[in-house]
Parts: structure tokens; sequence; C-alpha cells
């Protein structure tokens, strides 16, 4: 097997590569033709974001003159930081950061990536919706791709979009009254959903909790099916999938969050921000309580960014989309290997 770097083998990539600078270039103008301030934050925090599943990099910063030592970690996404320019009075600010993210390696993922974060004061999540559009027609244009694709999944970008609510999806791909089996107190087995996955012929597992429950049915019955033939921006999580986001004010079981499906790949995640530190915190809390539990680790908490929500942060929503994958999917190409100028060696 040639190296990378060997001529033979770098040729194979030239073309997506010069696509992928197009790209880069289309992105940079989207957002400073509308105002936006590209910024730049450090790889390297107390905390490298508190998602449960996710695996981090860490590290020692050795100050040079009082000899001082601290943990620090490569960021999985340069969230912390963003949000904290927000309540600085930064009003829309984009970003293309490197993230890192251990454990992962596949044709869609790599340890570390390119991932594009923006924000936008005063907005609302489906105001990010309208974004998402214009991003990936003028990053089609730029490089030249009449349709995503990935494997003989299409997806085109110039017709109008499908927005499905969550349990719309469960409701039409599986016949399942989502919101109907959301009951924590029958965890760990949720017996409404369990039931409901036996009808699929998915068999629960005896610890499965409710989210693994969702998930197992989400990914084999419904994921497949997103973002073919036209994008798919499936919005209105449980709200036990918050994450950052918010409650929906007309409907507190839901979050106000969306993700971004195109040809079957899931590429951006949306949320109108929480922007509650007590409640944020309770949520860390909660996450890494999970964390223990399944992997026998935790992450810091970054005080300072809940000193920062505290202090105020605006009403704003906030979106992260994987630049890699969207590069992948307007080359046609079959991984992320065949988008990236050099991988990160194992």
């Amino acid at each position: 097997m040639r190296r990378w770097w060997h001529p033979e083998a770098f040729a194979a990539r030239r073309a997506n590569l010069i696509r992928r600078g197009r790209a880069v270039a289309a992105i940079r103008r989207f957002f400073e033709e509308r105002d936006f301030l590209e910024v730049e934050t450090p790889c390297l925090q107390v905390s490298p974001g508190l998602e449960p599943h996710l695996k981090a990099f860490s590290t020692r910063l050795e100050e040079p003159f009082t000899g001082d030592v601290a943990e620090l970690w490569l960021h999985t996404s340069p969230e912390f930081a963003m949000k904290k320019l927000l309540v600085a009075g930064m009003p829309r600010l984009f970003q293309m950061a490197r993230c890192f993210r251990n454990g992962e390696r596949s044709a869609t993922h790599h340890p570390e990536f390119v991932m594009l974060e923006w924000y936008r004061a005063g907005a609302a999540y489906t105001d990010l919706m309208d974004d998402c559009e214009g991003l990936l027609r003028a990053v089609a244009e730029a490089t030249g791709a009449r349709e995503f694709r990935r494997g003989d999944a299409i997806c085109d970008p110039f017709r109008p979009w499908r927005r499905q609510s969550v349990a719309d999806a469960f409701r039409e791909y599986c016949g399942i009254d989502l919101l109907a089996t959301a009951r924590p107190a029958e965890s760990p087995a949720p017996a409404l959903l369990a039931a409901e996955a036996r009808r699929l012929d998915i068999a629960p597992g005896a610890t499965d909790t409710w989210e693994d429950l969702f998930f197992r049915i989400f990914l084999d019955r419904i994921e497949p099916h997103l973002g073919n033939g036209v994008p798919t921006l499936l919005y209105d999580y449980p709200i036990s999938m918050a994450a950052l986001s918010r409650p929906k004010p007309d409907d507190p079981r839901l979050a106000e969050r969306f993700e971004l499906y195109v040809a079957g790949l899931e590429l951006a995640n949306a949320f109108g921000e929480l922007t509650d530190a007590a409640q944020q915190r309770c949520r860390f809390v909660a996450d890494m309580d999970r964390k223990e539990g399944l992997y026998g680790v935790r992450y810091p908490i970054d005080e300072d960014f809940l000193a920062a929500l505290a202090w105020g942060m605006p009403e704003s929503a906030g979106i992260a989309l994987g630049v890699d994958r969207l590069v992948m999917l307007a080359c046609g190409a079959e991984s992320l290997d065949e988008v990236l100028w050099a991988p990160v060696a194992g």
C-alpha cells in the first residue's frame, strides 16, 4: 500500500483537494457577505466538551516560570469558547476549527477534523435552517457539484429542502408515536418503546435505556432515509436529548435542536441555545454521571463557561457542521481520507 504522500497516491486525491479549497473559500465568502466575523479560539481547553459518548485527548500544560502543571484537553468542539465570545458582545461569528475526538476512525470519522461552527445572537434555530440552505448551495456551486453523493444516495441541494420533526419521522418510517413512549419512570428498559422495537424486529437489550432504544431504532430504520433526494432538516428532539439546547416554550417535552442530513449522513447539529447556567450545570453533571457509569471516566466542567452564562449570554442560536464530510459529499468520495490533505497516522 502506497503512503499518502507518494506522488501517485496524492494524484488520486488532487482533484478532491482542489474542490476542498474552493469549498473553504466559499464558506468564508458566505459568512463574510452576511456580516459574520471569523474568530479563532484555542484548541487547548480546561474541558474538552461533555457529550457522554465522546472520548477526548488529554495533555499537560507546563508553565515556564512557575513550574505549575495543569491537565488540559484538546477540544471536541469550539462551542464553549465561542459562546463566551457571544457573552463578550460578538453578534455574529464563525470558525473553521480543528477538533479532536479519540477512538474515532471510519469512512465518516477521523480523530482530527475540521468543524465549522457559527452563532447568531438574537436569532432562532430556524434562522440557522435558512443559513444551511444557502451555505450548501454556495458550496455546491463553488465546487461544481450538481448534487451531493454518498454511494448510491444522491441529494440535490437546489430543490426545496425537507423539514421534518423527529416525532413525524418516527411516525412515518416506524409507525411509532414517539412522545407517547417517553416514560422515564420505566428506565432502564422502557416498556412502551421496547415493545415497539420488538415489533420492528429490533431486540431490546436487558439494560437498554429509552435513549438507547431511540438510537437503535433511529439508526436502523430512519437515518438511512434522511437526506435522500433532497437535504432533510430533522428538528425538535425529545428534551432528554437537548444537550446544550433550550426547551421549546410551547412544548417543554421537546428541545430546540435540529440535525441536517444529506444522502443519509448527519452533517450538522444545531441548537436554540440554553442560557440558564443552573440548568446547564445540572445537565453537565448528569452527562458526566452517565459517562462515568458507562466508561469509568468523567471530564471537568468548564466553570468559566458557566460563569459566562450566569453573567448573561444573549438569546442566540448556534450550529456545528463537519467540513470534511461536506467536501466528501460534494466530491462524491467514499471516505474522508479521500478529501484530507494528510490523514492522522495510526
